[in-house]
């Protein structure tokens, strides 16, 4: 944080926020809407959407490698504007893509390959760089209120985006998904210039003067990105937090891609109510963000429970949902489907909201200059498990169902599977947690 006028206010920090909303309006579109026409409407296997999606997850590896380039930089807006229109664009071609499936597999297939590959590169740039920039532009203590406002808007955008593009997506066609995703995505686009207009300014990397009387130079431009990656890694909080990110995101990841296509084949869903589906799950993630905001703290209002007792609660909460949904199928409509969603939501957006303050605390901790790299880090272990849980959970669902020829009994065995996780990713938080009440990271203020 180089002075104090570089700091920004409430007002510059909700703009961010509408650059994160922007960003993932065209991102659930990808993981919901599109995962179930693949399965439901086109009738393949739950494994390609989920390998698509693992793939887009994968490439986002390099989010290490883009957070270091923006760092040499000093600058994050162009990184957050170029990966924004690569996301757009490749959302764009991915609908394409499907609608080319219905004609030409093989053909569809290629072209999804290729969309969702520009989908991740666009994600890991924009996503590392606008993170950054609210943790580097942010006062301490501001940033923990400044972190929930950020993701509330984000679940804003998910919520607005599914449930609009539910009720105009039906009756489909493949041609309105074209559109309406193009469209979303110049929307999207749109707003990011117009959020980012002015906020950074014309920032610099910091110059260190060398021994030798030779010019200054950017500290970071002396460092080969290997060299400065294994510095953030010898970093006992950056290390451990990777950790604990890869466990949890693998739990939440893994029910990501089913909850549609199940709502679709055990509960008859059309895919316009398939997808207001997955949007009373974001009002769930949003009320549970809410929530911890208010009840704990992070805007300065009542304080009750621990940054500990909370991820763990969300954990929990979030085995109990999924526990839910594997009984939903065997009970039929009687079952409160969407309550049980919403409350799965709810766990999720808790145990979420409490990962988010500590990651934004904790950028800055260890060697200066290297807040690109070590937010690339955590991203990159949530793009990993994310891919993999994404991957892990549709393939399950394919061999669940033949090996026991009822598609009830497949998805119960997945969902109760996937709470397990949730369960052990409770576990885990209690330990990350606690490491961090001993270190507390700026602007975090942990009960012991």
């Amino acid at each position: 944080m180089s002075a104090p006028e570089s700091l920004l206010g409430w007002g510059g920090i909700v703009r961010l926020g509408l650059v994160q909303a922007a960003l993932g309006s065209v991102v659930v579109l990808t993981t919901s809407t599109f995962n179930r026409v693949m399965i439901v409407e086109l009738m393949l296997p739950a494994m390609l959407p989920g390998a698509l999606v693992a793939l887009y997850y994968s490439v986002q590896m390099l989010r290490p490698r883009l957070g270091y380039g923006s760092d040499l930089g000093g600058r994050r807006t162009p990184w957050i504007l170029g990966g924004m229109l690569l996301l757009a664009a490749g959302a764009a071609s991915a609908a394409a893509a499907i609608a080319l499936m219905e004609h030409n597999t093989r053909l569809g297939i290629g072209l999804a390959v290729l969309s969702f590959v520009v989908i991740g590169v666009g994600v890991g740039a924009a996503g590392t760089s606008l993170l950054v920039l609210i943790a580097k532009r942010v006062h301490p203590d501001k940033r923990s209120g400044a972190a929930t406002i950020v993701w509330l808007m984000t679940l804003t955008g998910f919520i607005v985006t599914t449930i609009v593009v539910g009720q105009i997506l039906d009756p489909f066609s493949y041609e309105r998904l074209f559109m309406i995703t193009a469209s979303v995505g110049a929307v999207a686009f749109s707003i990011t210039v117009l959020a980012l207009w002015g906020v950074e300014g014309s920032a610099r990397p910091p110059a260190v003067a060398p021994t030798d009387g030779a010019p200054p130079t950017p500290e970071t431009a002396k460092t080969p990105f290997r060299q400065a990656f294994m510095q953030v890694w010898r970093e006992p909080d950056a290390r451990v937090f990777a950790l604990f990110v890869f466990v949890s995101m693998f739990a939440y990841s893994a029910q990501n891609l089913i909850l549609e296509p199940f709502a679709g084949a055990v509960f008859g869903y059309t895919p316009g109510e398939s997808t207001t589906l997955s949007g009373i799950q974001n009002i769930g993630i949003l009320t549970g963000m809410i929530l911890v905001a208010f009840v704990g703290g992070a805007l300065g209002f009542i304080r009750i429970g621990s940054m500990r007792s909370w991820m763990i609660a969300g954990c929990l909460a979030s085995a109990l949902g999924l526990f839910g949904l594997a009984l939903a199928g065997f009970i039929g409509p009687a079952w409160p489907l969407r309550l049980s969603v919403f409350l799965l939501g709810a766990g999720l957006g808790v145990f979420a909201v409490a990962a988010i303050w500590s990651m934004m605390g904790l950028v800055g901790r260890g060697r200066e200059r290297r807040e690109g790299l070590r937010m690339g880090l955590w991203g990159a272990a949530q793009a990993v498990a994310f891919g993999l849980g994404s991957l892990l959970g549709t393939t399950a669902i394919d061999l669940t169902r033949y090996l026991f020829d009822s598609v009830v009994l497949a998805y119960a065995t997945v969902f109760t599977a996937e709470a397990l996780l949730f369960l052990l990713a409770g576990a885990l938080a209690a330990r990350v947690s606690a490491a961090q009440t001993r270190t507390p990271a700026d602007g975090l203020r942990l009960n012991p």
